[in-house]
């Protein structure tokens, strides 16, 4: 316990003592100088200090051989150093080394919101937010392991036992003190590095698929008129809700440039040319993207800039012309594309103007997520690129709203700490990087559940920052609000049962039109045994199976594009139901899984709309849904060192696995997501001529 005088230190150690069955030691320097007041009147000197670090580290040293695993001591070394500094501006060189050397698992550094209570020794009853400061900065100068803890004496008590419970499963795992405290201050929760290193080390259960979902086995159809009827329907009831569109946009652009930045690094500039390179790497893209790039959006832009810093350029032969402008394009020094994310990376050229995926998303916004005149529109985005997506959205923004006389509200979220992951090494241990600093990674796009758990909405229209289209936004409109409009028609069956289900005089006959509903319109089996549960019990898993938040996905044929699709699949208990599927969650050495997998005639999501409120307006907490053996583990190397880490759910896989789930077949032409920079080059990405 570490901290300014009055600040609980004392009571907390024979707290945490009695609660872990062990012993503490109080504060050597009080009853070393009580006895001096109350003998000779006399207060601290400098001359003191020596003799208390003595007599402390005595009876820490003694207290350790009796300690039952853990020892609690009330002050250390480091705060008679601070006393020090702060009563005579000079410590002793000895005193100073013995603090710094003197190591402790965890400090739990006390913070001044309790009462200053007055006695023979304190008197330091101001100020005192100076002075935790001062004993902050030490902890922070000399490298120590602390926590800090504030609230009541029993606020404190609790979190110290809730923390140090943790800290000895952490060591368990292999984490030192700093880790440890790195993994509280991201409010990563131990039992989830436990989870996730039991992943690592015995395999993530793969999914058993059952069969593909296809057209009246999973997957709806509607026809055009159809379409227009739900969209209809939806601009009908749209007044009456508040709309959100939510757009993963925190990932860099660095896949789009994949196979650019290889050529870059394994181009033998001098010694071949650049088709005996594409010869050599059998390079199907790079050929593709030499031929097509003045119909890029952003060719004419580095075109200037090469001329401007190369004066000789127009000189060069083709392929130096080349080289010079793939560089340009990739170097940090310049454009740096491959590190920017796809967001503001120019993708579209109109008439007068470039531009951005941002933009298109303003734009589609105003065709479909509007209501009342307002839309919502929320990013999620890396903290350091935040700046640049606001100076696209206030440059453009006005000019969308104006065009369609609406406000749109943008606002912005960043993937949570709490969700990064720990990498092991080869051996199973934490990896760590050069500098023994442990890596925490990203935990991937399943970590975004937590972004849209925390948004307030009637429907949420979900799409990813990449999967735009130039001049025809109508028809995506179109399918989009058909979505919306089958989904809000599921969700008035939905919670018209449900309040049906609330009332104990429901009868048989409406028990069984819920049944089938829940049969033929959501696909989820119902329990063979189910004729035989008591009323009470039938209400109960009705309620069970219904009350849950929904999503409508929007799935289009699958054209040879590498992804996953939908699925049928059966969990442990024997229950069938629909789920999205990737390659890597099946067992690839299951000849009849790998088979079922390449029967899937439809793609990924294109688009998604999502209730996430219940029946009685309430938002669902998603974190419950998800089914967390459903991620992924991926192989990474770091500096030339090799690493395992767990990637979280995916957003719409696993981490949406307990939802409602509806799939409908939409057009291809709503599928238009740029993997590679050379998708730019596809029609629905270019002005027709």
């Amino acid at each position: 316990m570490y901290g300014p005088e009055s600040t609980g230190k004392t009571t907390l150690a024979s707290q945490l003592a009695d609660e872990f069955n062990t012993n503490w030691i109080p504060e050597f320097a009080r009853d070393y100088l009580q006895e001096k007041w109350n003998s000779k009147q006399e207060i601290c000197s400098q001359d003191d200090l020596i003799p208390i670090a003595i007599g402390q580290t005595h009876h820490e040293n003694e207290a350790l051989k009796k300690a039952n695993k853990i020892l609690f001591c009330d002050t250390n070394l480091l705060a008679t150093k601070v006393f020090s500094d702060m009563y005579f501006n000079h410590c002793d060189a000895i005193l100073e080394r013995a603090a710094k050397k003197h190591k402790y698992d965890l400090i739990f550094l006390t913070d001044i919101d309790i009462p200053w209570e007055k006695d023979d020794l304190r008197d330091k009853p101001n100020d005192r937010e100076n002075v935790l400061a001062i004993f902050e900065k030490a902890l922070i100068d000399f490298e120590k392991p602390y926590i800090k803890l504030s609230g009541n004496k029993q606020e404190r008590f609790e979190k110290a036992s809730k923390i140090i419970t943790d800290f000895l499963r952490a060591k368990k795992l292999g984490l030192n003190s700093f880790e440890f405290i790195k993994t509280y201050h991201r409010n990563i929760k131990i039992e989830t590095v436990e989870f996730q290193f039991n992943i690592l080390k015995n395999g993530i259960p793969k999914i058993n698929l059952d069969r593909a979902a296809v057209i009246n086995d999973g997957i709806v159809a509607i026809s055009e008129e159809e379409a227009k009827y739900f969209s209809n329907f939806f601009d009908d009831k749209k007044s009456n809700l508040k709309l959100k569109k939510f757009v993963p946009a925190s990932g860099a652009a660095s896949r789009m440039f994949k196979f650019l930045n290889e050529f870059l690094n394994e181009f033998k500039v001098g010694d071949e040319s650049i088709n005996a390179y594409i010869n050599r790497k059998k390079d199907k893209n790079l050929p593709l993207f030499l031929v097509a790039k003045e119909k890029l959006p952003f060719y004419n832009e580095v075109l200037d800039l090469i001329k401007s810093i190369s004066p000789r350029y127009d000189a060069l032969d083709k392929d130096s012309k080349d080289y010079e402008f793939i560089k340009t394009m990739l170097s940090s020094k310049y454009f740096d594309f491959s590190n920017k994310p796809k967001g503001i990376l120019p993708f579209h050229q109109y008439k007068n103007h470039t531009a951005t995926a941002i933009e298109e998303h303003l734009n589609e916004c105003a065709f479909y997520a509007t209501s009342n005149g307002k839309s919502n529109l929320h990013f999620t985005v890396s903290e350091e690129h935040r700046k640049d997506f606001e100076a696209i959205i206030n440059n453009v923004k006005v000019n969308v709203e104006n065009a369609f006389k609406i406000i749109i509200n943008v606002n912005y979220s960043y993937q949570n700490k709490s969700t990064d992951v720990i990498a092991v090494d080869s051996d199973g241990n934490p990896f760590r990087d050069e500098n023994d600093n442990i890596i925490f990674r990203p935990g991937g796009h399943g970590a975004l559940i937590e972004n849209l758990n925390n948004l307030n909405a009637d429907i949420i229209f979900i799409k990813n920052i990449d999967n735009v289209i130039q001049n025809q936004s109508e028809i995506i409109a179109l399918y989009k609000k058909a979505l919306a409009g089958l989904l809000i028609q599921h969700q008035e069956a939905i919670f018209k049962f449900l309040k049906m289900l609330n009332d104990s005089s429901i009868s048989n006959e409406e028990l069984m039109e819920i049944v089938n509903y829940i049969k033929s319109k959501l696909n989820i089996a119902i329990k063979d045994d189910f004729v035989k549960y008591t009323k009470e019990s039938k209400i109960d898993h009705l309620q069970t199976i219904l009350n849950r938040p929904i999503r409508v996905c929007g799935m289009v044929k699958n054209e040879g594009e590498p992804g996953g699709g939908p699925f049928w699949v059966t969990d442990k208990k024997g229950k069938t139901f629909l789920q999205i599927i990737e390659s890597s969650q099946i067992d690839i050495k299951d000849d009849k899984q790998v088979k079922i997998f390449g029967s899937a005639t439809h793609f990924n999501p294109v688009d998604l709309v999502c209730g996430t409120k219940d029946y009685k307006g309430q938002k669902f907490d998603l974190t419950q849904y998800v089914d967390a053996n459903s991620g992924f583990v991926v192989e990474k190397n770091h500096k030339g060192k090799s690493y395992r880490a767990f990637e979280l759910p995916g957003l719409w896989n696993g981490a949406m696995a307990k939802w409602l789930t509806i799939f409908v077949e939409v057009p291809l032409i709503t599928f238009n997501p740029v993997k590679t920079v050379n998708d730019l080059l596809k029609p629905a990405h270019q002005s027709p001529q």
